[in-house]
């Protein structure tokens, strides 16, 4: 009897129209293609959300009686954009096939920008440049235009902005080091997201990239039952072109982003949140950023606990996270684990300052590999206004230590991601810890609470794994790095000698010839 075979699990939509986009990405690079996808997709989503207004309107039933279904002001009232006639996918998808439809697509994305104000200056006009062949083009919105198989056009939304961000996540990753300054792993952000637990009030993220973190916020207030209204977002980026990918990341998720500005001098000269405070700060700053005009405010009110070395932002991003927090506010950010150790230029009595100020909650060690624009090693700062306060138990003297550098896997031979559990291991180590019903304990290896006189014993350095314990092992060792280090020294050492042996022979040659 012939066995039967075995049908391969059938991919997630999104996967699959990845691998059809990519292969339509001929001689792009994935830095310019990336605007071109999610532009469509993004036109994809703003049109199916007219659409199904304009048939509630065009039915006239109930609150809907004598509406014009061409009347701008019915969808401003609900929050819709307004979609010209010629940006409509239907009219779009009618032309994919005319050698015209880079221009077609570019005149669309102009007057839907035209229509709204919200969206100027953000949508991507780049159809009818000559790298892109306008069969590929074609291509592209037949693919964008099938999103949303088998769902109702009530969900389109949910699908296309789930395809957004996974493919924001995707030209991250084929980008690889710019792919960085836009994209945040989205395994670093949800363990940020998760640990912090934004449930309402105001979440501040002063660069803020494509919107990671903001987008996650609001999933976690939803997969919580509860309202997203309750909460409001205000971010801020310098870089114009990630600021848009932002700005549409957050619109297709239907999350109001007239608070995350842009402006190219950043949150340190340009401060467009100034008066803002916030409940929460969720960020991914720039590692050791040496070129962030230091200089230019030495004197600056935000440095309320020494001024940062002109040379790294890292104590100036710390200061100006914990300057935007309400009372009870909460931060939780990535930085360089340099950070945790360095006294170069003041740093350390900042970070001195900070621990006795009793401002800093709890630190996370983190694996390598986990970015995609540095192989720096990276930790987790989560810092509070207020570690007496009544929401969590009174830890005032105490500072959380995790060290997850053996956790996360590999995706590919260079990136690694945490697991739902690792997240899950984490994030419940820190809310046992701080909840007054929690039954936290330290793990040798793992985790510690450690006290503030213990902070001061070991001269204020951070590392975690200098409070939770690594028998016989050097906290920093890092073998392979040693191994690789030595092997080096060894080689050039190794030339040197083989170069001397030959200059002596040859002297040595010259010897006899002269005799």
């Amino acid at each position: 009897m012939a066995k039967k075979k075995k049908t391969p699990a059938e991919e997630p939509i999104e996967k699959q129209l990845w691998k059809a986009a990519d292969k339509l990405r001929k001689n792009i690079d994935a830095a310019e293609y990336k605007h071109i996808v999610l532009g469509l997709i993004f036109l994809k989503y703003i049109s199916d959300a007219f659409e199904a207004l304009y048939d509630k309107l065009k039915q006239g039933e109930g609150e809907y009686a004598g509406a014009d279904p061409e009347d701008k002001d019915e969808y401003r009232a609900e929050t819709v954009f307004f979609v010209p006639s010629t940006a409509r996918w239907g009219f779009l998808q009618t032309q994919a096939k005319q050698p015209t439809i880079g221009k077609t697509v570019d005149e669309a994305m102009d007057a839907i920008e035209k229509e709204n104000p919200s969206l100027r200056g953000v949508l991507p006009k780049v159809y009818a440049r000559g790298n892109l062949d306008p069969a590929n083009l074609g291509g592209l919105i037949d693919l964008v235009g099938n999103i949303a198989w088998g769902n109702a056009k009530s969900r389109s939304a949910d699908v296309l902005g789930h395809v957004f961000e996974y493919f924001l996540g995707e030209f991250a990753l084929a980008e690889g080091k710019k792919g960085g300054q836009f994209y945040t792993p989205r395994s670093v952000v949800e363990l940020l997201v998760e640990m912090l637990e934004p449930h309402q009030g105001r979440v501040f993220d002063p660069c803020c990239g494509s919107g990671g973190m903001f987008v996650q916020s609001e999933k976690f207030v939803q997969s919580h039952q509860g309202r997203v209204n309750d909460i409001s977002i205000y971010g801020q980026e310098s870089n114009q072109t990630t600021w848009r990918l932002a700005k549409m990341n957050l619109a297709i998720r239907g999350i109001d982003s007239s608070q995350v500005k842009w402006n190219n001098e950043g949150s340190f000269l340009n401060d467009v949140h100034k008066d803002l405070k916030a409940d929460y700060v969720i960020a991914n700053p720039p590692f050791n950023d040496s070129d962030w005009s230091g200089d230019l405010l030495r004197k600056d009110g935000r440095w309320q606990h020494g001024a940062p070395p002109a040379g790294n932002a890292n104590y100036a991003w710390i200061q100006h996270f914990l300057y935007h927090l309400n009372p009870t506010g909460q931060a939780g950010f990535v930085l360089a684990k340099g950070s945790l150790t360095s006294k170069s230029s003041g740093e350390g009595d900042i970070r001195k300052e900070l621990i006795e100020a009793r401002l800093i909650d709890c630190i996370v060690n983190m694996p390598p590999k986990l970015f995609l624009n540095t192989q720096i090693p990276a930790c987790l700062w989560f810092c509070s206004r207020n570690k007496a306060n009544g929401k969590f138990r009174n830890r005032v003297d105490e500072i959380l230590f995790i060290d997850a550098r053996n956790m996360g896997h590999l995706i590919n031979r260079r990136t690694k991601e945490f697991s739902e559990q690792d997240i899950r291991i984490i994030a419940d180590t820190y809310h046992n810890w701080r909840n007054p019903d929690g039954d936290y304990e330290d793990v040798k290896g793992f985790c510690n609470s450690a006290t503030i006189d213990r902070v001061r014993d070991l001269d204020y350095v951070l590392t975690p794994g200098r409070y939770v314990g690594l028998a016989l092992e050097e906290d920093d060792f890092d073998f392979k790095e040693r191994f690789d280090m030595l092997k080096a020294e060894l080689s050039g050492q190794l030339k040197e000698e083989e170069r001397l042996n030959a200059l002596i022979l040859e002297n040595l040659g010259k010897v006899r010839v002269n005799g």
